[in-house]
């Protein structure tokens, strides 16, 4: 397997997500090197990134959004097929600039400190689950999210 020490800049294409043993997983959408140049049609690269070290996972769940632009350092690992993405993992990570808020009509995934929220427009009932995504419970409306969140806090010692 073929790995190299890099810097990417890119695009975060989704809401990182949590990833196994304290590390958080995103897509990172990468213009091709002198794209200014190429036709318009010209295929980005998708490079599938995870990030623990340094409070970089921390980061990834409880600051970066959607269309943000960051600059990655890392180790690199080819794909084992053609078809196969490319692998970083993250030892560095820094904001260049910040996607511009989006307006959501039908979904909205929320914070609450350690907590996430998925708020529904077609029902008043909210999912609650720890940042790491661990399911705490469906709070019957929006006013009961802080109540699922102490029970959930008292029952658990804190441990979101």
């Amino acid at each position: 397997m073929e790995t190299t020490h890099c810097t990417v800049d890119g695009w975060v294409d989704a809401i990182p997500a949590p990833g196994p043993h304290g590390t958080a997983m995103f897509d990172l959408t990468v213009r091709p090197v002198g794209a200014d140049t190429l036709p318009e049609d010209a295929p980005d690269t998708v490079v599938s990134c995870t990030g623990a070290a340094g409070g970089i996972a921390h980061e990834l769940l409880t600051c970066i959004q959607p269309g943000d632009l960051l600059r990655v350092t890392g180790t690199l690992e080819q794909p084992q097929t053609p078809d196969g993405r490319a692998r970083l993992t993250v030892d560095a990570l820094e904001v260049l600039d910040t996607a511009p808020m989006l307006v959501l009509s039908d979904m909205v995934i929320d914070r609450y400190g350690d907590y996430c929220v998925i708020f529904d427009a077609d029902t008043d009932a909210v999912p609650v689950f720890t940042a790491r995504g661990k399911w705490v419970g469906l709070a019957d409306n929006p006013d009961a999210i802080t109540t699922l969140i102490d029970i959930h806090e008292r029952v658990h010692g804190g441990d979101a």
